[in-house]
């Protein structure tokens, strides 16, 4: 949690992060630091840069430059571990930095297991050890069952978990050394599997791992995160433990609907009930 009296270590060192599309202002500007050991959850309604942001810290998508309104304007940045992204060897990064996507354009005729074995291309494993590896991250995400399906046959919610699967299998060398990126994990999952995976990302964040996720529901969220970053219109609006951000007056101000919150009755999250 934030509260905790250690000291937490910088994982992601991001500053003056800005995104426009033409004149659609998605990032204003953003600074943050995402810490080692927590589960950071990014929440806000459709449109407001939750994944692009996601996408701006994993690398995948530029920095880019803020329209330069004065001389002091300063540009984006971005580190991990400490070091500047562009210093980073990319086959090491890759390592240690793992993204989840929403869902994946892949259309060969793989076999399940052959897609999780892509997550083994920067480990540069022997088939032995590959075979082990990719084995252990499928039984991890509860998908042994899976491994001689094709991968196209299977549905929006196996496929999900056999990326899961795949990207553990990227990180796999990295112990708890990792970033753990995840956008819309649960969009295909059902009920059990939506939890399955929150409390599998949850597991590894207290065992040091860095992971942030991109999330809707506010009550998965508030279950699962250590802290959550509240988006609206580029914005950072609000920045703490799920109690501190879950306010009936910030979700009323993000999504323009009234709420009342009540702490669950066994486990003391907040859970937000619509008025």
């Amino acid at each position: 949690m934030l509260t905790t009296s250690a000291p937490l270590a910088t994982a992601i060192k991001a500053r003056h992060i800005h995104l426009q599309f033409g004149n659609k202002l998605i990032l204003n500007d953003l600074n943050l630091d995402i810490y080692q050991g927590q589960v950071t959850a990014l929440l806000g309604p459709n449109g407001t840069g939750k994944s692009s942001l996601l996408k701006i810290l994993s690398g995948e998508q530029s920095l880019s430059k803020k329209p330069k309104l004065t001389n002091n304007d300063q540009e984006p940045t971005l580190h991990y571990f400490g070091k500047a992204q562009q210093d980073w060897d990319k086959s090491q990064l890759a390592k240690q930095l793992g993204m989840l996507p929403q869902q994946s354009t892949l259309t060969f005729p793989f076999l399940a297991k052959e897609v999780v074995e892509l997550g083994g291309i920067p480990l540069s494993l022997n088939n032995h050890d590959l075979k082990q590896t990719t084995q252990k991250t499928m039984a991890t995400v509860g998908i042994s069952d899976l491994s001689e399906r094709s991968y196209p046959s299977l549905s929006g919610g196996e496929k999900q978990r056999v990326h899961l699967a795949r990207v553990l299998t990227q990180l796999s060398s990295a112990a708890d050394n990792c970033i753990f990126m995840l956008d819309e994990p649960t969009s295909a999952l059902d009920l059990a599997h939506q939890h399955r995976t929150l409390s599998l990302a949850k597991t590894m964040a207290d065992n040091g791992a860095t992971v942030i996720i991109v999330l809707h529901d506010l009550n998965l969220t508030a279950q699962y995160a250590d802290r959550i970053l509240l988006l609206n219109q580029g914005e950072i609006i609000a920045d703490g433990t799920p109690w501190e951000t879950l306010t009936p007056k910030n979700i009323s101000q993000v999504y323009g609907y009234p709420t009342f919150i009540q702490p669950h009755p066994t486990y003391g999250f907040p859970v937000v009930y619509p008025v």
